[in-house]
């Protein structure tokens, strides 16, 4: 039997506020366990929480990034479920009303582009950590990450296949970091995926039983586990075996999916509104508020290189594959308007600069205008693209003070236009080679030409003018 499989994303992103949703305890990767902790962290009798206004806000401009309808009026309710690392024993989430409803990302894979639709994003508190150490008999808990601010963005279940999976997830990293509202590490955990898989008969409206997996720390292994989990749940089914609905983990190690525990349904949870939180609004003006602050996305700025700039798709895929990337090129752009050959320098000479030093864009010291100022150079033909490259932009890295212009002068880089100077240059490449000059003219071997406007290019340095010299050398050849 033939089978469809159905998959839904479950996204979770650590937003990038300073202090925890509901308490002031700070937000800090990796410090010592159990240092940002306080009374509200760990649920003392008497406590009241306070929601993080930013928290919401970040929320917001996901929601306005993936088209989505804004709740106006928020209530949080209490997932009532038993979290071995969430002291008060509960989670505070939001059920019957999601911050954002609806909305969709756009992807794109072999088959073209697709929109993702997304069932809704809803904010709530993170878990701690749970630490099984082999040296330790008993489970270790670390607080730190307890009540730190997520946003979950959930999708329906649209997708058909692992490639589709990890390019939505691809695209939501892409997102995040461009809003600058979570780092999208998925190895520090500030980034985390479920998937909800499930198989039917193909044609099938009935949709299978679902199985969650978790524990995927990487988009590569999100796309693995996916399709590991889709062979077991066909293997099992030709065996006649019952797919239950249940919550399993994925071993990277040994490429399996293994069974965790039975998943809840909703009655499980048993929400309610909690009775600590007062409901929040949404205001107009802070809803206008938030719009105003919204950057440029990536899907604006790739439609801005296509159509403005005139440049090819796949340049304009890379160029905005990050927000810094982008940003410096269309720097670069608002001071030349020879857009292909800044790409050509931010995809070459600079990204191989950036990664041979582990650098990122914002570390490199040549600014857009200087780069421009570059270009400019080539453009007006002052200096050859190889003398550029190879000696110009290496000086410009280590004084990134100066202009090109001012680089290539104090280097006798330029061009080198004096007839008179290029004349006796040519002339003593043909004293130097008198065999060769008789060759050409009485032997007829007139494509010795690039072999003396080699020697003349080497004995210039690469300064002489390619165009202006081999006239002077055709000429010189023809009066001998």
């Amino acid at each position: 039997m033939e089978y469809e499989v159905v998959i839904g994303l479950e996204v979770h992103c650590q937003l990038l506020t300073n202090t925890k949703i509901f308490a002031a305890d700070a937000v800090v990767f990796g410090d010592a366990p159990n240092t940002h902790i306080s009374v509200i962290t760990l649920g003392y009798p008497g406590t009241l929480p306070k929601l993080n206004k930013k928290a919401v806000e970040f929320a917001i401009k996901m929601g306005l990034a993936c088209g989505s309808e804004i709740t106006r009026y928020n209530v949080f309710a209490r997932k009532n479920y038993f979290y071995p690392d969430l002291p008060k024993g509960y989670q505070i989430s939001q059920d019957k009303t999601p911050i954002c409803v609806g909305g969709g990302v756009t992807i794109k894979t072999k088959n073209g582009e697709q929109f993702i639709q997304l069932h809704h994003i809803h904010l709530e508190e993170d878990a701690g950590k749970s630490i099984h150490s082999e040296e330790e008999t008993d489970t270790l808990l670390d607080y730190n990450r307890a009540g730190t601010a997520l946003i979950e963005i959930v999708t329906d279940p649209v997708m058909k296949t692992s490639e589709e999976a990890a390019a939505y997830l691809t695209e939501v990293r892409k997102l995040v970091r461009y809003l600058e509202i979570c780092d999208g590490n998925m190895e520090e955990g500030s980034l985390r995926c479920d998937a909800n898989i499930s198989i039917m008969p193909k044609g099938s409206t009935v949709l299978g039983t679902k199985v969650e997996v978790k524990n995927m720390n990487s988009i590569r292994n999100v796309q693995r586990a996916i399709d590991v989990e889709i062979e077991r749940q066909k293997r099992a089914v030709a065996n006649g075996e019952k797919i239950i609905q249940e919550t399993r983990l994925f071993d990277v190690t040994d490429g399996r999916t293994y069974s965790m525990r039975t998943k809840e349904t909703m009655n499980d949870y048993r929400y309610f509104p909690d009775p600590d939180l007062a409901p929040f609004v949404v205001s107009e003006e802070w809803l206008a508020d938030i719009k105003a602050q919204m950057p440029a996305l990536p899907h604006e700025l790739h439609e801005k290189f296509v159509t403005t700039y005139k440049l090819p798709e796949y340049d304009a895929t890379v160029l905005t594959d990050t927000k810094e990337v982008a940003l410096y090129f269309d720097k670069v752009c608002s001071h030349t308007t020879n857009y292909k050959a800044a790409s050509n320098w931010v995809m070459g000479q600079i990204k191989s600069y950036l990664n041979e030093n582990h650098l990122d864009i914002t570390q490199f010291p040549i600014s857009p205008e200087t780069l421009s100022g570059l270009i400019e150079l080539i453009d007006k033909d002052k200096i050859s693209h190889t003398i550029a490259a190879h000696q110009v932009f290496p000086l410009l890295i280590q004084q990134p003070g100066k202009t090109a212009q001012q680089i290539a002068e104090e280097n006798n880089l330029l061009k080198q236009n004096d007839d008179n100077a290029l004349q006796t240059i040519i002339n003593e490449v043909l004293a130097a080679n008198p065999q060769k000059v008789k060759e050409y003219k009485f032997d007829g071997k007139k494509n010795l030409v690039g072999m003396f406007m080699g020697e003349v290019m080497k004995k210039s340095g690469g300064k002489a003018d390619p165009k202006l010299a081999n006239q002077l050398l055709i000429k010189t050849l023809s009066e001998n």
